[in-house]
């Protein structure tokens, strides 16, 4: 069991964020294979840096043809997805980046194990182990030192692109620190924000207490009352000044922020990343089962906590394993879990995860930046692994 009083952090990064640029175009890939051939297979990898942008990897539609013409197609969905980011900077602006693209055809070797046949059903895509958690110290079910985190960069990107806070540029991180007691958020200790910014602020040199006396009264609205108090510190851009950022500052990679797209290392992680990967992967696609059966666990009352962990083979239906920890808090025996969560969505085969959630549809580029957990159920399919419509069912095993 954790620790009932205790100290712990996460971070954010914002839309902004090279890593995050990167995971967005790799997304968006995805998305275009898929509102043309929604069984397409896209493992898609991304660059970017000064005025650079570089795509690589495996794709497959319903034809060599089709394919080509998808390819084809990507060059102005990437520059329209920067735009929409707020690149039109020096160093990377979304209309002047130099645009290279590498993709070419999926193994036929990984093809042969991943496509079904009439003696075998669809396997997996890789092997690994992937994990979902849920708990109950946010309305999300979401670590709170996480979902905090997120808040911020999300209020504050929502206020630059409305203009409310035009002199902020995309690039960003945050970062909350938090006191817990008896398991539950106590008090903010820390929050840390370092945001690109204009030169100027209100006409005034942007040092780091102009920032954050810029920002400050915008990221206090994403805190419940009471948990900042006079002994909370605050920092902005501790450096100093933060204007040279995005890809001209640091180069960016797709999959190189799992943990803030996950649980913010308060669960564990199998190690493989979600963006740029058609549902077919385990890696995207599993770990979104198992954070939907945590959720629907959590959210029936069963335990305050849960993490669930699943194991693939490359080329097999069936998982390896499904192991459920309830970390002390549950009302249920984890083992009668076990066999009864990966039979509600038959098995927790590749196939069954993709049709009891919907994945073989456009919907993860908005997923590539604030978590692809703690989010709200789409009306079009999206975030539906965030749903609880399991909980009137599993209430009765308690």
């Amino acid at each position: 069991m954790t620790r009932p009083s205790y100290i712990f952090t996460s971070e954010s990064v914002s839309e902004g964020h090279p890593d995050k640029v990167a995971d967005r175009i790799s997304d968006t890939v995805v998305d275009a294979f898929l509102a043309e051939e929604p069984q397409a297979r896209v493992a898609c990898e991304t660059l970017v840096t000064t005025n650079r942008i570089v795509l690589a990897g495996e794709v497959r539609a319903g034809s060599k043809h089709q394919t080509k013409e998808i390819i084809k197609s990507l060059e102005p969905k990437v520059r329209a997805a920067i735009k929409d980011i707020g690149y039109e900077q020096k160093g990377f602006h979304w209309a002047k980046a130099k645009y290279a693209c590498y993709l070419h055809g999926q193994s036929a070797h990984i093809a042969q194990g991943v496509d079904s046949t009439d003696k075998k059903e669809e396997g997996a895509g890789d092997q690994g182990i992937m994990f979902g958690y849920a708990t109950n110290e946010t309305p999300e079910m979401m670590p709170a030192t996480l979902q905090w985190s997120h808040n911020i960069l999300s209020t504050l990107a929502r206020k630059r692109h409305s203009g409310e806070l035009s002199e902020l540029q995309p690039d960003a991180k945050s970062q909350v620190t938090l006191r817990y007691e008896n398991g539950k958020p106590a008090e903010v200790l820390t929050v840390l924000v370092s945001h690109q910014h204009n030169k100027r602020i209100d006409g005034k040199i942007a040092i780091s207490k102009r920032v954050l006396d810029y920002i400050k009264p915008h990221i206090l609205e994403v805190f419940p009352d009471g948990l900042i108090t006079r002994k909370t510190k605050w920092i902005a851009n501790p450096t100093g000044r933060f204007e040279i950022g995005g890809p001209d500052g640091d180069a960016g990679l797709t999959g190189r922020k799992i943990i803030v797209d996950t649980y913010g290392g308060a669960a564990p992680h199998g190690g493989g990343a979600f963006s740029g990967k058609d549902p077919t992967k385990v890696d995207r696609s599993a770990a979104y089962i198992c954070r939907y059966l945590a959720k629907n666990v959590v959210a029936a009352g069963l335990a305050d906590r849960c993490t669930i962990q699943i194991a693939y083979a490359i080329g097999l239906a069936q998982p390896l394993s499904f192991y459920v920890d309830l970390h002390g808090t549950g009302q249920v025996d984890p083992a009668k879990l076990e066999r009864i969560l990966p039979e509600m969505v038959g098995g927790c085969t590749p196939r069954a995860i993709r049709e009891a959630l919907g994945l073989n549809k456009p919907i993860y580029a908005r997923a590539s930046a604030y978590g692809h957990f703690g989010r709200t159920p789409d009306n079009d399919g999206g975030f539906s692994w965030e749903r609880t419509n399991l909980t009137s069912e599993l209430k009765g095993l308690a």
